[in-house]
């Protein structure tokens, strides 16, 4: 009987569609606010306890639809690749700070405080907390995998990122 419950539990899980949550978009209507993805992977990354390069701003005409948001691109390769593996691209956490992950809520991120780690982009919503989140990434990262799946379901944050101000994509 029990080897039965386990076996329909299995099924039932398959069956059932996976729930996702919503990716961050700010007011510019793009998520990452118009940031490239794809080119943060071409930006030297320093050292942590160090300011991270300014992310690179897309175009509002080179763009592509994935997680019911739209992104946009600095260059029609870089939304190709995108295009190629989005889930590689994009940032954790449908684009909410990791640090507010990683104590169990949702709340903006800001694109230009960002850091990769094995091969992941986390973004981070102000400098205060990103001296929080680089005290411990990796524990950090450990408590944010864990809280994210009983948050992910929940609606994306609907705040503004604080101290930013985004232009968006940059117009052609």
């Amino acid at each position: 009987m029990k080897r039965f419950a386990l076996t329909l539990a299995a099924t039932m899980a398959f069956a059932m569609p996976a729930f996702a949550g919503d990716q961050y978009v700010d007011g510019t209507g793009f998520a990452v606010s118009g940031y490239d993805v794809v080119a943060y992977r071409d930006l030297d990354q320093v050292a942590v306890g160090q300011s991270q390069p300014e992310a690179v701003r897309g175009r509002s005409d080179i763009t592509a639809d994935y997680n019911g948001a739209t992104w946009a691109f600095s260059t029609e390769e870089n939304r190709d690749k995108f295009l190629e593996n989005p889930a590689y691209y994009a940032p954790q956490y449908d684009g909410h700070c990791a640090y507010g992950v990683s104590r169990g809520g949702k709340v903006p991120a800001n694109p230009n405080l960002w850091r990769i780690v094995d091969d992941k982009l986390y973004l981070n919503i102000t400098d205060v907390v990103v001296g929080f989140w680089e005290e411990d990434v990796p524990g950090n990262i450990n408590l944010a995998e864990g809280n994210w799946p009983g948050i992910e379901p929940d609606a994306a944050s609907t705040s503004v990122i604080p101290k930013f101000t985004s232009e968006g994509p940059v117009s052609n």
